[in-house]
């Protein structure tokens, strides 16, 4: 009962973090600059959002996506591990929800990857937010959560 427990927390959190860093403005800070997935805040008197149009878009457009679907396969994975606990066979595994698990993972690192190789190289002032730090750091919960899926097997009492 205790580890159930300590893997649904895991997988809330994972889940939030993947939403914050999908959602939250600082993907890549300066004391004058913060830029996100969506938009770019900029600060003159007061903070002016601005467009992302100075960045290849196709590969915005896929950091967009691939961190949109991390969440929503997540979000997936855990309400399939719930649905499963009360359907699956005793003995069985949780493959499905593992599967959705990896996918999740999958986008993140694609998402992460990408805006690490290809945006702000060139760029001496800043450095990345946390919104970037739990981008990665969901990435190692979401691969653990999904070895440990592959793993975990219904008890039979």
């Amino acid at each position: 009962m205790l580890m159930l427990a300590g893997i649904v927390v895991l997988h809330l959190t994972t889940v939030i973090l993947l939403l914050v860093a999908t959602i939250d403005n600082a993907w890549w800070v300066s004391d004058k600059v913060s830029t996100d997935l969506w938009g770019r805040w900029e600060m003159t008197d007061t903070w002016h959002y601005t467009n992302l149009k100075d960045y290849p878009q196709e590969l915005l457009q896929t950091v967009q996506a691939t961190s949109v679907l991390a969440c929503i396969f997540a979000i997936l994975a855990l309400f399939v591990f719930i649905a499963q606990l009360f359907t699956l066979p005793k003995g069985q595994r949780f493959t499905f929800t593992g599967i959705l698990q990896a996918i999740s993972c999958l986008c993140i690192m694609i998402a992460a990857s990408i805006y690490t190789a290809e945006f702000h190289t060139s760029e001496k002032e800043g450095g990345y937010g946390h919104s970037y730090v739990l981008a990665w750091i969901s990435f190692v919960f979401s691969i653990i959560l999904a070895i440990t899926y592959f793993v975990l097997r219904k008890k039979s009492e």
